[in-house]
């Protein structure tokens, strides 16, 4: 079992940033992928970005390329979603999530990771 607690949401004007956090527990977490999604009103949940359980590479979505950056601390059990020039339509809730498989590259289907924290949520006013 995998605990994923994320935080760092609120509201920003559109242009600036904010920064995401969530914290594991439960499993050793270097031994797993980590991926950040989003679910907006109305909408399909839809892959942000996500890392390698080493941290040596990444992978985003293209309308976050540039923009925002995923990291992670294993030495903390913590990932990052550093999230700049921000827009309103980045506006939604936002998920960590952990994916026990090993893979190729980390995967970008939701039903693929095992274990979701509870949400945060970002809006982005104009």
């Amino acid at each position: 079992q995998v605990q994923l607690v994320e935080s760092g949401g609120g509201l920003v004007q559109a242009g600036g940033s904010l920064r995401l956090s969530c914290v594991a527990s439960g499993r050793t977490f270097s031994s797993y992928d980590m991926g950040w999604f989003r679910q907006a009103p109305g909408k399909e949940r839809e892959f942000v970005a996500a890392i390698r359980r080493s941290a040596t590479s990444t992978f985003y979505t293209g309308s976050v390329k540039g923009r925002f950056t995923i990291s992670r601390d294993n030495a903390k059990s913590s990932v990052y979603l550093q999230m700049d020039s921000l827009k309103p339509e980045d506006t939604a809730v936002y998920y960590c999530a952990a994916d026990m498989v090993p893979r190729t590259i980390p995967a970008k289907v939701p039903s693929l990771y095992a274990y979701w924290g509870q949400g945060t949520q970002v809006t982005v006013s104009t």
